[in-house]
């Protein structure tokens, strides 16, 4: 019996910070299987696979070590006119690591949780964004999302092709 107290006290306990960042590590891994990274430049796409839930996937910013992309099923929250659901992500290439940065489903971050939350509530919030982009990115698959599906789309024709660059590139 005393083998197996001592044993179990050998298992090393997973902070939830260290749970997170499996998260990210898990939420790379689905997304970069699906959607490679390398190939996309900044831009939309739009990924159909027959359900008719087309996925909009925005590329913002392509860096060195980074991507930074919204995806979307480009449907509108009637209130805000802003695509709901949304996820803007930020895709860490040498750490391997797809995290979410905000969710818009309904509502802001700061309507969650507030303007100076304790860091306690911020890490369990995010912990709830990247699960919902992790049960989200398998939904996607078991579609049939993919790299196969993706096309770029026209800023103009785009729905969220009304920012500010869009703007100027179609000026």
């Amino acid at each position: 019996m005393t083998s197996l107290a001592t044993r179990s006290a050998r298992i090393p306990r997973l902070s939830r910070f260290g749970w997170l960042m499996g998260l990210y590590a898990e939420n790379h891994e689905r997304f970069t299987r699906m959607f490679p990274p390398a190939g996309l430049l900044v831009g939309t796409y739009r990924s159909s696979a027959g359900d008719h839930l087309d996925l909009q996937l925005d590329v913002i910013e392509q860096h060195r070590y980074t991507t930074e992309l919204r995806m979307t099923y480009a449907m509108r929250d009637p209130v805000t006119g802003e695509p709901d659901p949304s996820a803007f992500l930020r895709l860490y290439h040498d750490a391997r690591q797809l995290e979410v940065t905000h969710c818009y489903v309904g509502r802001r971050w700061q309507d969650v949780i507030g303007m100076y939350p304790p860091p306690a509530e911020v890490l369990d919030h995010r912990t709830q964004m990247n699960t919902f982009l992790g049960k989200w990115l398998e939904y996607l698959a078991e579609r049939g999302h993919g790299v196969a599906t993706l096309r770029p789309v026209d800023a103009g024709t785009a729905a969220g092709g009304h920012d500010e660059k869009n703007l100027a590139a179609n000026a």
